[in-house]
């Protein structure tokens, strides 16, 4: 029987639909990937989806395994070799949004005790699942993301605005946008 899944999910890249089927909208409470994803969600801006996606195995030997601790104290010439690494988005802004980024999560899991603690916090550590009955769009960013985008950045994240901070709530689960012909919306409750 063949697998319908979300309108958004490119069927000729097995890399996206390993991503849609075993990832997107799965929560995630491990501090690692967390910050994996709010550095990959910022290169990400401006561009597909599927090129982060292409480049995440660079991403992860580039950025220390996304080691948020080693890259907090990354230093002017981490940012020129990575500059200089045709694998990733060499975008400086990014780069150092990534430096910067790992700063404040130390920062909020030093607060928090994780940084799982701090994001699922507030979904009330329970995904949100999205009334397909009241639209049928997923929007570009809501009320929620708009609220934890300016937490975050009161806290010193950088890149993340209320749409990449909505992208991300999907991508860690924290919000559930399976659209409702997809396989994984009905396994939406069992995750």
């Amino acid at each position: 029987m063949k697998k319908i899944r979300c309108g958004w999910c490119d069927l000729s890249s097995a890399l996206y639909v390993a991503y849609h089927d075993n990832e997107w909208g799965v929560p995630c409470f491990e501090d690692k990937k967390l910050y994996e994803f709010i550095v990959l969600e910022g290169a990400q801006a401006g561009l597909s989806w599927i090129t982060i996606l292409n480049k995440r195995e660079a991403y992860r030997k580039a950025f220390d395994n996304f080691d948020y601790e080693k890259i907090a104290k990354y230093e002017s010439h981490d940012v020129k070799r990575l500059l200089a690494n045709p694998n990733i988005v060499r975008n400086e802004l990014k780069i150092k949004s990534a430096i910067n980024n790992a700063i404040a999560f130390k920062k909020v899991v030093k607060t928090y005790g994780s940084f799982s603690n701090y994001i699922w916090g507030f979904v009330d550590f329970t995904p949100v699942l999205r009334d397909w009955n009241k639209g049928n769009h997923v929007p570009p960013y809501t009320d929620l993301s708009k609220e934890v985008s300016n937490d975050m950045r009161g806290k010193g994240f950088k890149f993340f605005g209320p749409t990449i901070c909505y992208a991300y709530m999907q991508a860690m689960g924290l919000v559930n946008d399976h659209e409702p012909g997809c396989f994984r919306f009905a396994q939406r409750d069992l995750v």
